[in-house]
Parts: structure tokens; C-alpha cells; sequence
């Protein structure tokens, strides 16, 4: 793997004034092990914005090792919740990405699945696909796009792949490479607070030219409408915005050395919560 490192410098003003940019549909990323059995409160925000009973849904289980017995779990799921027309689409080899059949279920579909696996094989099946221009194109349209774990870490334009969760900040305690880029000028990390993953998060986000960072804690999500960020579920997302710092050593620390990062703003929210990504600025309800 490679190491994909953008430096942000802090006395940049276009750093400084960089914003998140958002899209006409909207997202659901999910921080990994959502309720699947009990009141399904993300999956089941996931169906109402896709569409409620009339929408369709397609399960992308790219990022899986089992996309047989994960495909079907989430199809029942979904089936309960009252969705009458449920695909699902495994792309086992970079050639599926081009496949009409599967390019047509996308086409028809209000609501697009990713679960979770491991975040390298979404993008090196499907990156640069007709199947990625196509989601791209829906989603400007209207898609909901969703993704929970892997799928989650795979939606912004440098993704983390894997990285050090029991250390401080520093430059190789985080591995990156490219996203699918479905919201671009973030960072995104997952099972944020049960894996403590913390160091390998700031690290990341001081390493590229991004205004802000959304630690996701499983069974809890952010649902992306515009400018509008929703919290969903049972956990926190921590919000860490880089835009206006005073001061940083990344561009004079080696390799394994603590990071040091001021006037940086931090941001912990829960369901009911809100954050607006053109203000950077939280709702509070």
C-alpha cells in the first residue's frame, strides 16, 4: 500500500476558506455495527429517505468476503422494513463494474447499500467503473447513498485504509489512499470511540487540505442533505475543524513524530444534533 500524503499548511488561506462541497442527493454514513435487529433506526432512516415503501434499494457488497450471506441479511432487513423491491449487486472482479445488468439495476434505484468488508476492495473494483460514474451521476440527481463501515470510509476523496489506534498523532500512524469521493473536502473515520481511533483521525486530516474531520461511533451515523448533517443513532460523532488553526509542525515532523496541532475547533455531537458544512457551525436544537 501506499501512503498518500496532501501537506495542509496553516498559513494557506485557501486551506483556510476551503469548504465542504455537497451534492443534490444524500448520504448516510454509518460508523459500523448498526442495529440490526431491534428498532434499525439508521437502516430504517436509510429506507424512509430513500424512498419509504416505494423505494429501491441495491445492496453493494463489494467490501465483503461473504457478499452471499451479507447481501442476504441486509435484503431481509430491508424486506421487513416494507421495501418490495430489493437487489443486490457483487462485484467480484474489476470487469463487473462495466456489467450492463447490474448498471441498469443502478440506474432505477432511489437508494444505493454499501456494506461493510474492507474499504480497498470498493475502490479497486469500482473506481473510475461505469458503475462509479453512474453513482456519481445519481447521486447529483437525488441518490441515497449509504454506507456502514468500510462503506462508510470509502466516501471521501482520500480514505483511510488502515492505521495505529493506540498512538498519538503522527504522520505514519495513518495509511491513505483514494475514496470514491461521494463527499469530497472530509475526513472520515469509523468505530470511532470503540477503537479509539483518535490519533490515526487527527493525523489524517492534518495531512491533506481538508476543513474538517467526522469521527463516526458505531450504531451511529451522519445523514448528509446539502449543507445539513444530521447525528442518527445511539453513539457520538466527534467534529474536528482545522480550518482556522494557528499553528501546526507538520511540515517540520519526521515520520514517527508527534504532531502538534492549535486553534483547532472540536465538535461532539448526538442524535437530535445537527451541523451545517457551509457555516461549520453546530445546530443546536
Amino acid at each position: 500500500m501506499v501512503v498518500a500524503v496532501e501537506t495542509q499548511n496553516s498559513d494557506s488561506a485557501e486551506s483556510k476558506d476551503s469548504a465542504v462541497k455537497s451534492s443534490t442527493g444524500q448520504l448516510i454514513i454509518i460508523g459500523g455495527a448498526e442495529d440490526k435487529e431491534g428498532d434499525c433506526t439508521i437502516l430504517r432512516e436509510f429506507v424512509r429517505r430513500a424512498g419509504g415503501r416505494e423505494a429501491k434499494i441495491v445492496i453493494m457488497t463489494v467490501a465483503t468476503s461473504l457478499p452471499g450471506e451479507v447481501g442476504y441479511d441486509y435484503r431481509y432487513i430491508f424486506e421487513n422494513l416494507g421495501v418490495e423491491l430489493v437487489d443486490i449487486v457483487d462485484t467480484e472482479r474489476r470487469e463487473d463494474g462495466d456489467n450492463p445488468d447490474d448498471l441498469e439495476v443502478i440506474e432505477n434505484a432511489t437508494g444505493v447499500f454499501f456494506t461493510g468488508g474492507d474499504q480497498s476492495r470498493i475502490t479497486e473494483l469500482l473506481k473510475d467503473s461505469e458503475i462509479d460514474k453512474l453513482l456519481h451521476k445519481k447521486l447529483a440527481q437525488g441518490l441515497v447513498i449509504a454506507g456502514t463501515s468500510a462503506g462508510a470510509a470509502m466516501m471521501p476523496e482520500m480514505m483511510i485504509v488502515e492505521g495505529d489506534s493506540t498512538t498519538n498523532p503522527t504522520i505514519d500512524s495513518v495509511i491513505l489512499e483514494p475514496g470514491m469521493g461521494f463527499l469530497p473536502n472530509v475526513v472520515i473515520d469509523q468505530h470511532f470511540s470503540q477503537r479509539g481511533r483518535i490519533g490515526r483521525f487527527v493525523s489524517a486530516l492534518m495531512q491533506q487540505s481538508v476543513p474538517l474531520g467526522f469521527g463516526i461511533d458505531e450504531n451511529t451515523a451522519i445523514a448528509v442533505n446539502g449543507d445539513e448533517v444530521d447525528v442518527l443513532g445511539e453513539g457520538s460523532v466527534t467534529i474536528v475543524d482545522v480550518s482556522s488553526i494557528t499553528h501546526s509542525n507538520l511540515d517540520e515532523s519526521l515520520q514517527d513524530e508527534a504532531l502538534v496541532i492549535c486553534g483547532a475547533k472540536l465538535h461532539i455531537l448526538t442524535s437530535g444534533y445537527r451541523f451545517n458544512l457551509k457555516q461549520r457551525e453546530c445546530v443546536v436544537k
